[in-house]
């Protein structure tokens, strides 16, 4: 069986298959007999998630909607799949992704302009369109009920502009997408978790996140559920914690402001350093090697991103 946690009060992370093993979540909300999927995966996550509602005794008539906190094909790639699999879903996503959703092409070529046309026809296949009748557009503070259990949805750029955080009424749990951050449980230390800002491409803006950080915070949720990886605890903490990184990687961005062409290496190279020692004062003893495996795609996709945001900085 593929990784499951379920947290004993209708919300259950499981993964996604995405890539490797506990990258990415799948949260599933059950409220009595009717579910809800957050974020989605790939394409290949399908079956995962089909098990996942057989596993809960239900089966894909009781799924009332996909909600995706943004289009970034790792959280959205298998939304057309699961809409085809799920007769009675309708698709949550913020207004700036409605669209792409529907129409997916010029979002897979930005996604390929960032990867690469090869790696995303085999990571994510074909990315397929969603009608548009069957798709919601949730602005700021738009509310869905799953079977009576209100799901709030906030705009919180910061990472992307089509990115929302879904405030579930019924425990006070914040969905965060990559607002919030990421958060392997593969760095546990102790019960200690470890927060690392997402700065992937292309609509970084620190200022901004750290507007949409404060406003999580400031609802003060008993825990986070990030898309990588499932349940985060200790939220105040970890706000202060992903605040100072964000500091410290934009730090080390601007460092490297005027390097020209050497400048995105040198982004990852600081990044990369950055990383493993925040990691080693965190107690983590894994392996340099283990380490880097499990941050390759992170630590590259994060230095393009800063380099993108490089060059809006005047």
């Amino acid at each position: 069986m593929f990784d499951w946690r379920d947290y004993n009060n209708g919300i259950i992370a499981f993964d996604s298959g995405y890539v490797r093993p506990i990258l990415a979540a799948i949260h599933l909300i059950v409220e009595n007999g009717r579910a809800a999927f957050i974020d989605t995966g790939s394409n290949d996550s399908l079956p995962n998630a089909i098990a996942a509602l057989h596993k809960v005794g239900l089966d894909v008539t009781a799924v009332d909607y996909v909600i995706l906190t943004h289009i970034h094909l790792d959280h959205a790639g298998g939304a057309g799949a699961m809409m085809q699999a799920f007769p009675n879903a309708s698709l949550v996503v913020h207004p700036r992704g409605a669209r792409h959703m529907a129409e997916p092409s010029k979002l897979v070529l930005g996604v390929s302009a960032v990867y690469g046309a090869e790696y995303v026809a085999r990571v994510y296949g074909n990315i397929i369109p969603i009608p548009a009748g069957r798709i919601i557009e949730a602005p700021d503070g738009h509310v869905i009920s799953l079977n009576g259990r209100l799901l709030t949805c906030l705009d919180t750029p910061g990472h992307a502009r089509h990115h929302i955080c879904i405030v579930d009424g019924k425990t006070g749990g914040i969905f965060t997408g990559d607002t919030f951050g990421l958060s392997y449980r593969e760095l546990d230390v102790e019960g200690r978790q470890f927060i690392f800002p997402a700065t992937t491409p292309s609509q970084f803006e620190p200022d901004v996140m750290r507007e949409s950080i404060a406003r999580l915070l400031e609802l003060q949720p008993p825990a986070m559920y990030l898309t990588h990886y499932g349940q985060l605890n200790n939220v105040a903490q970890q706000g202060q914690d992903l605040n100072r990184r964000i500091d410290a990687v934009v730090a080390l961005a601007l460092a490297e402001k005027d390097t020209g062409v050497e400048r995105q290496q040198r982004i990852k190279a600081a990044l990369t350093q950055y990383l493993l020692s925040e990691l080693r004062q965190h107690g983590c003893t894994l392996t340099d090697d283990t380490l880097l495996d499990l941050w390759e795609m992170d630590l590259e996709l994060n230095a393009q991103g800063l380099v993108v945001w490089l060059g809006s900085v005047r």
